[in-house]
């Protein structure tokens, strides 16, 4: 069995902290670097029902995207939820690593798990990677579809496709408009309005848009019309787990690992129902 830090070295060649943001918190928060490993679980969030998750399967390493402290704090005390997380890690003997960012606009990432599980063939990045002479890391993908559809039924692929979630896919646009070229980022899209103009795509498809910046995408008639659909958060980047699985499975293959390898499949999107309003267009 590798130890940890032969896995964590492993890791850092697919998703290098050096590229994440520098505002984020990624790599290592827990865990001896002398511990072997034989159980790998990834998931989207470090939160307590995928800690115990990992505990109820036996896993030595738990992977999530999103970092469990993104600001700094001055105490791990089991009373804060937390807290909680960082006890029952050490507990039971379970590193946590953390890739965010860094998977972002990584070769592949987040978004070509996103246009993968939608059936879209990746063009480009969105946002290219300049430290990148190849062109392929960057923040989302300019993606194709093999023959058009229109904005209703692009967006009920994307709710068959993705993970199920109270939210569902939400439409902005003509649900008849042709889509042949679509723009997708796995979490928040709307900072990247720009890029999507720039990019002349029918369809821009990521998470938690907000009123103001959407509806002022859309009143901006300067360029072609575009259709917005906005799905969970949390859907838009579960691919990713199952792809960063299979990257470590291979990578274990290779070493003579061994490792077992696992996706939580547990849904942690915050929204837990949803109530359409009586009358609401479909």
């Amino acid at each position: 069995m590798p130890r940890l830090s032969e896995v964590i070295a492993a890791l850092e060649n697919l998703w290098p902290a050096a590229r994440a943001e520098s505002w984020d918190a990624v790599g290592t928060v827990a865990g001896d670097p002398d511990q072997e490993i034989s159980r790998v679980l990834f998931a989207v969030d470090p939160v307590q029902e995928i800690v115990d998750e990992a505990v109820r399967l036996g896993a030595d390493l738990l992977v999530t995207h999103h970092p469990l402290y993104l600001r700094g704090t001055t105490t791990v005390a089991a009373h804060t939820f937390k807290g909680r997380v960082v006890h029952t890690l050490i507990k039971h003997d379970i590193a946590l690593h953390v890739a965010h960012t860094n998977a972002d606009t990584a070769d592949p990432g987040v978004s070509d798990a996103l246009a993968g599980a939608l059936g879209l063939r990746v063009v480009r990045p969105l946002v290219p990677d300049p430290t990148d002479p190849e062109g392929r890391r960057g923040l989302g993908r300019v993606c194709e579809l093999d023959h058009p559809v229109t904005v209703g039924e692009l967006a009920a692929r994307a709710a068959v496709r993705l993970p199920a979630t109270a939210q569902g896919i939400r439409v902005a646009g003509d649900p008849d408009a042709t889509v042949r070229t679509v723009a997708v980022s796995g979490g928040s899209g709307d900072s990247l309005f720009d890029h999507v103009r720039a990019a002349g795509v029918d369809a821009f498809l990521t998470a938690d848009l907000r009123h103001h910046p959407a509806s002022e995408f859309l009143a901006d008639r300067a360029h072609r019309p575009l259709a917005l659909l906005d799905a969970a958060h949390w859907a838009t980047e579960w691919p990713w787990c199952e792809l960063a699985a299979t990257q470590l499975d291979e990578i274990s293959d290779r070493h003579g690992w061994d490792l077992r390898v696992h996706v939580s499949r547990m849904v942690t999107d915050p929204w837990t129902s949803h109530s359409p309003s009586p009358g609401a267009p479909n």
